[in-house]
């Protein structure tokens, strides 16, 4: 199956009550683990190359290693630039295979936010590429703090920006290694009654899992970013092999049991987020 957009995946679990895993690649194992744990369960994914795993493997070969397993498998998946802060973040991304990028201009004042993510918008629709964007700061649990999101500048953002998502924050947390967030209803609500876009939650370990149900089903959030959960279960199943393997050296022998962990959590976490 070809590579597919946010578009293609978003909209139609929009449409049905359910949303879409973006989750987090830092390397060959777990990106193999999260196809193959889509193609069993059926569901679409997203891999996402953060600033993390762009730093340590450079985008021309994260392009290629998403496109193979995007190209090949049997269900959507979509190859994602993930908080992309300049224009040239988000063009390196579209020039290397990646079939959609996410602009993070939450930091930036509102105008300058949504300008710069149309200039990316007109860009990246050129090459058949979808964009997310973000309102509101979505802080981390051992740094900066969150800036909830606006009504009012999440309304201007859905009718000028031109994305295809918006990232909101609303309670949500990057980072979290426990999952105690609290959403706040009210404001999710508000936003959802001036836009109509996808919406997306970025820190998406942090929801309890008996949350991040009801959002699926119940509200217009259809897409969660986790992370941290599953490098947990990789760090887990690491230990445990370097444990059992006191005397090995071979990188490859050491690491294989940690696609069995990530693939196993993530067709837990894919069946959290569908009716």
């Amino acid at each position: 199956m070809t590579a597919a957009s946010l578009r293609d995946v978003l909209q139609p679990a929009m449409a049905e009550g359910r949303a879409v895993a973006g989750l987090v690649v830092l390397g060959w194992e777990d990106a193999l683990a999260y196809v193959e744990a889509a193609e069993q369960t059926g569901c679409p994914v997203i891999l996402q190359a953060g600033p993390g795993c762009r730093k340590h493997t450079p985008v021309p070969i994260l392009g290629k290693m998403f496109r193979h397993l995007a190209d090949r498998a049997s269900v959507p998946v979509v190859c994602h630039i993930d908080h992309a802060r300049t224009i040239e973040e988000c063009r390196e991304g579209i020039d290397n295979g990646f079939t959609s990028v996410m602009f993070d201009g939450s930091e930036r004042p509102i105008e300058e936010n949504i300008e710069m993510t149309a200039q990316i918008c007109d860009e990246a629709r050129k090459a058949g590429v979808s964009v997310e964007g973000e309102v509101g700061f979505v802080g981390y649990a051992a740094g900066a703090a969150s800036a909830m999101t606006s009504v009012d500048e999440a309304r201007r953002f859905d009718r000028e920006s031109g994305a295809d998502a918006m990232a909101i924050s609303v309670g949500n947390v990057h980072l979290q290694t426990s999952d105690d967030a609290v959403i706040d209803w009210q404001r999710l609500r508000a936003i959802e009654a001036v836009t109509s876009l996808p919406l997306v939650l970025h820190g998406g370990s942090g929801i309890p899992f008996s949350v991040r149900q009801e959002l699926s089903t119940g509200s217009r959030v259809c897409k969660f970013n986790i992370g941290t959960e599953l490098r947990q279960a990789f760090g887990r199943s690491l230990r445990q092999s370097l444990k059992d393997n006191p005397d090995s050296f071979d990188r490859i022998e050491l690491l294989k049991p940690t696609i069995a962990a990530v693939h196993d959590e993530t067709i837990r976490i894919l069946a959290g987020l569908s009716r």
